[in-house]
């Protein structure tokens, strides 16, 4: 959706076998491409796990409701941008149980907007 335009070039292209395609592309999560992945595992409230489990984040996810009917989510990522996106819009109904490095950038970004959006910043 950031592509503003095409041009045709004369020169021949390099043809990629699918499943070298979807090795390189298909492995993490979200946009971002990589064969090497770490393990994302999200735990999200009751209230929210209703929608979030009919939800496909990675065709390699497992998901599974908790005893308190919280959903927790696991699947790969090779770049946590997008997936950061994704995570902080669930706001306070999500929680990142691993990777420590993912979830200590999560509580950051939510402590940064918790700063720049107290009634005394005016």
């Amino acid at each position: 959706d950031a592509l503003r335009g095409a041009v045709i070039v004369d020169r021949r292209v390099m043809s990629v076998r699918d499943r070298d395609l979807d090795a390189e592309l298909g492995a993490g999560y979200g946009i971002f491409a990589g064969r090497s992945t770490r393990k994302a595992k999200l735990r999200f409230s009751a209230e929210r796990a209703r929608w979030v489990a009919d939800e496909v984040w990675h065709p390699k996810q497992k998901g599974e409701f908790d005893g308190e009917g919280r959903y927790v989510l696991e699947f790969p990522y090779s770049d946590d941008r997008e997936l950061m996106m994704d995570i902080l819009k669930h706001g306070p109904e999500v929680e990142v149980l691993s990777p420590l490095e993912l979830r200590a950038r999560v509580a950051e970004a939510h402590a940064r907007a918790a700063r720049r959006n107290r009634d005394d910043n005016s």
